[in-house]
């Protein structure tokens, strides 16, 4: 049941309604067990009356000449004389049940009743068509070999029933003040009990747009501690999100500045007066390298930030790995080949089940490729001594694992900077090569994308150079 319904739960309003639905539907049950107690109440003196009434008649009933009488004096008929609201009758039975005096048909105890003599008893009966409650004791008198005598006082009803009336109108009318009263002191408990709340709100809004400073804990109760400790961890993800943002615009201002600076400084040189044929076909060359170099920049950021953006919402289907893999080394070969790498494939077949994974097919691909890419990049070879690179494929039976390895034979990373690699534009010292520093962050991401993990090892321990193989563990089940 629901008093104050709305089409936005406020918590004012379920507070509320929890605290008044009971109260209101309590108050009709009060009023019936009030009219209960009442009524056991209200009969209790008039019982006593009764009970004091049977015996002062039953003192009445004497025995002359081995017979029983009644004689009732004036001042008992006063007693028992009708007052204005009820009725009150009485009858006396002999030792044979003859009849001595009262009302000859009012109703007799039930047959197989048997008091102990002097012992009064209530009941309730009806005569004449109304509902009386009568009260009756037997008589021992001293006659031989005879039953004891009856007497009974019967009163109708309506005393009781008006003065159990008078009871539940005084106790229920001042609940009809109360009862209001009540209502609006829990309304004014909460308003003031949410106070707290508006102040945390107030505190909120009254905040500059680049405050994430935590909010105050102690400020607020302690059943919105833990919405409050919620609400700062979000704020601390929030900063560091916010922080990782502008650290990466930085830095990817910082790379595009370099190629676009040397685009311009050779254009300004191919611009200048006396320069010969060559010199312009040189300065050419550099704008081309300059602006291929400005392109994978803005690739690579375009990868990590559609990677970084897929989060739930990426499409995954059936994806074959080994298949992926070798349209990205077929893909590869040309650039292996202009630097005479041998580029090759080893493990499982392209047609096995067990490789098949849930993901996005353009992201794994992309991560594979910059794998390939990284290793090209960084695999010194020549015609005399070619650099190697094998990409493989395998499934451990056991543990439900896929895993992708691209190995090479260049000169590999320090297990110091193997940590730092995956950060974007980061690059490792002593390296010639040319890159963005987005291909490790771009493969770390999309490898979180589809719960995947990524490790760096040496391909050739002990061996000089000590080569770099790069791992990526799918957990993959049933």
């Amino acid at each position: 049941m629901k008093i104050f319904q709305r089409e936005q739960r406020s918590l004012f309003g379920e507070i509320l309604d929890w605290m008044l639905t009971p109260l209101l539907l309590l108050w009709p049950v009060s009023l019936v067990l009030t009219w209960l107690v009442a009524q056991g109440i209200a009969g209790k003196p008039f019982d006593r009356a009764l009970e004091y009434n049977v015996a002062a008649l039953a003192q009445l009933v004497t025995v002359n000449q081995n017979k029983a009488q009644f004689v009732l004096p004036l001042p008992a008929r006063e007693l028992l004389r009708a007052d204005d609201t009820d009725t009150v009758y009485y009858q006396v039975l002999g030792t044979s049940g003859e009849y001595l005096n009262g009302e000859k048909n009012l109703p007799l105890p039930p047959e197989d009743e048997r008091l102990a003599p002097g012992e009064v008893r209530i009941r309730d009966d009806e005569f004449r068509g109304m509902a009386i409650k009568v009260a009756y004791t037997w008589v021992k008198l001293d006659v031989p070999n005879s039953k004891p005598a009856l007497v009974q006082v019967a009163e109708t009803m309506d005393k009781r029933a008006l003065l159990a009336t008078e009871i539940v109108k005084g106790v229920m009318l001042p609940q009809f003040v109360i009862l209001p009263l009540a209502v609006l002191l829990v309304w004014l408990a909460l308003v003031q009990a949410i106070k707290p709340l508006n102040h945390l709100e107030e505190r909120i809004r009254a905040r500059s747009p680049d405050d994430l400073s935590p909010l105050d804990a102690q400020a607020v109760p302690i059943e919105v501690v833990p919405l409050v400790s919620s609400v700062n961890d979000l704020l601390m993800r929030l900063k560091d999100s916010i922080a990782t943002q502008k650290r990466f615009l930085a830095d990817a201002a910082h790379q595009l500045k370099t190629p676009l600076a040397g685009l311009r400084m050779q254009a300004d040189l191919a611009q200048r007066e006396g320069a010969n044929a060559e010199d312009l076909k040189q300065s050419l060359r550099q704008i081309g390298r300059s602006s291929i170099r400005a392109t994978h920049t803005v690739n690579q950021l375009l990868a990590l930030a559609r990677a970084e953006s897929s989060g739930t919402a990426m499409s995954q289907q059936p994806c074959n790995l080994v298949r992926l893999t070798m349209d990205v080394i077929r893909d590869c070969v040309p650039r292996a080949m202009d630097k005479h790498i041998d580029i090759g494939y080893e493990g499982a077949e392209q047609g096995s089940d067990d490789t098949v994974l849930m993901g996005n097919p353009t992201l794994l691909k992309e991560m594979v490729r910059n794998l390939m890419d990284n290793a090209i990049n960084y695999t010194p070879s020549n015609a005399d001594k070619p650099g190697m690179i094998t990409a493989r494929i395998l499934k451990d039976p056991f543990s439900k694992v896929l895993v992708l390895q691209v190995e090479d034979s260049g000169p590999g990373i320090p297990p110091v900077e193997r940590e730092l690699v995956f950060q974007p534009f980061y690059r490792v010292l002593g390296t010639e090569a040319d890159g963005s520093g987005l291909g490790l962050p771009i493969v770390l991401e999309i490898a979180r994308q589809h719960n995947a993990s990524v490790s760096i090892e040496d391909s050739r321990p002990g061996q000089s150079p000590p080569g770099t193989c790069f791992t990526v563990r799918f957990a993959q089940s049933d």
